[in-house]
C-alpha cells in the first residue's frame, strides 16, 4: 500500500440536518483544526443548503477546503451519509466520516491515518459526553473482534474512522433492509473487515456527544421485557405497516440475523474475489444449515464478551424464524 494513504490528501464525509449550531460550530472549528490539514471536508445537508451554507462561511471565514452540497430530496441519516460519500473525488486516498455534533481531538487524523497503511479501516475510541461537556463514560471500549463476531455485533462507529478510498467501490451503494438494523456504520466495518482488515485503536480520538437529537447512539445493552415488546410493535408499525403478529415475526427475523444476511450476500456479489473471507459468514447467515456452527459461534461470541446475549438471542431467534419460514 502507497504511504500516501497514511500521509496524503484524503475527504472527511460530513452528514448535516438541523445542526445544534453551537455544537455544529466546535465541530467545524475541530476538523479545521486537525494537526494533519490535507484534505477537503464535504458537507451534505440534508435540507436547509442555504441556511448551512452561510453558517459554515460566517464561522471558517473562507476556508477553501469545506464545501457543503444539498438537495432537493431530503434522504435521512442512512442516505445522507450514502449521498456524500458519493462524491468523494477519485484522488482522494482516504475517507473519514463526521457527525455534525462531536469534537475532534487535533490528533485524530494523524493518529489513525498510519494504520491504513495495513489495514482498510482504523477506528478510535471516544469520550462520552452530554451537550453541556458532562462525562458519561471515559471509553466508548470498541474491540478488536474477527469478521463473525463483528457481524452479530457492530464495533464499528463512522465518524470514529477512517478508511481507504478504494474501499468505496464495495461499500457503494449501500444496502437497503426495512428495519432499524440498517446501520452504515456496521456495513462499512464489514467491508472493511473482509477485505484487509478493521483496526480499533485504543486511542481516545474525540468526544462523542449524546443527547436528545441523536439519530444512533452509545447501544442500551440492558434488556426490559415490557420496553422491548413496546419497542417491538413501535418497529412493526414503522418498519411493517403494523403491529400485529405477522408484521413483528418480519421485525424480529431482520433484526440481526436479516441484516447480517443481507449484508453478507452483498458482498458475496459484489467482491466474489473474496469468497475465502466470505465462507465462514456465509454459514453463519445460511437459513435452516449449519446449525452446530451457528450455536458454536454464538457461544464464543458471547463467552468473549464480544457479543452482548440480548444481541446473539435476538440473531438466534431470527435465524430460527427464518427456517421454519422456509419450510
Amino acid at each position: 500500500m502507497n504511504d500516501s494513504v497514511q500521509s496524503g490528501f484524503g475527504v472527511i464525509a460530513l452528514a448535516a440536518y438541523r445542526p445544534d449550531w453551537t455544537l455544529f460550530r466546535r465541530q467545524l472549528q475541530s476538523i479545521r483544526d486537525q494537526s494533519h490539514h490535507d484534505f477537503s471536508c464535504l458537507i451534505s445537508a440534508d435540507g436547509g443548503h442555504d441556511e448551512i451554507t452561510a453558517f459554515v462561511e460566517k464561522t471558517l471565514k473562507g476556508d477553501t477546503r469545506f464545501k457543503v452540497i444539498g438537495f432537493g430530496e431530503r434522504l435521512g441519516f442512512y442516505g445522507n451519509f450514502e449521498r456524500v460519500l458519493e462524491h468523494v473525488p477519485a484522488d482522494a486516498n482516504w475517507v473519514a466520516l463526521s457527525d455534525q455534533d462531536d469534537y475532534w481531538y487535533p490528533d485524530k487524523l494523524e493518529t489513525l491515518l498510519p494504520y491504513l497503511k495495513q489495514y482498510s479501516l482504523a477506528t478510535g475510541q471516544a469520550r462520552v459526553v452530554t451537550e453541556t461537556g458532562t462525562v458519561l463514560a471515559e471509553s466508548t471500549n470498541r474491540q478488536n473482534v474477527p469478521p463473525t463476531h463483528l457481524l452479530l455485533d457492530n464495533q464499528i462507529t463512522g465518524g470514529l474512522s477512517v478508511f481507504r478510498r478504494d474501499l468505496l467501490s464495495t461499500i457503494l451503494p449501500f444496502p437497503r433492509l426495512s428495519n432499524p438494523s440498517e446501520n452504515h456504520d456496521h456495513w462499512i466495518g464489514l467491508c472493511a473487515a473482509v477485505a484487509d482488515g478493521a483496526y480499533v485503536v485504543d486511542n481516545i480520538v474525540q468526544d462523542y456527544v449524546q443527547h436528545g437529537g441523536n439519530v444512533l447512539g452509545e447501544p442500551d445493552r440492558t434488556f426490559i421485557l415490557g420496553r422491548s415488546m413496546d419497542n417491538l410493535r413501535n418497529m412493526g408499525r414503522r418498519y411493517e405497516g403494523g403491529a400485529n403478529s405477522s408484521a413483528l415475526l418480519r421485525v424480529m427475523m431482520n433484526m440481526k440475523y436479516g441484516w447480517s444476511r443481507c449484508m453478507v450476500l452483498e458482498l458475496q456479489e459484489r467482491s466474489p474475489h473474496l469468497s475465502p473471507a466470505l465462507q465462514p459468514l456465509l454459514e453463519v447467515v445460511a437459513p435452516g444449515k449449519y446449525w452446530a456452527k451457528k450455536l458454536a459461534l454464538l457461544w464464543s461470541a458471547v463467552a468473549s464478551k464480544h457479543v452482548s446475549l440480548p444481541s446473539a438471542a435476538t440473531f438466534a431467534a431470527g435465524a430460527v424464524l427464518t427456517s421454519l419460514r422456509r419450510r
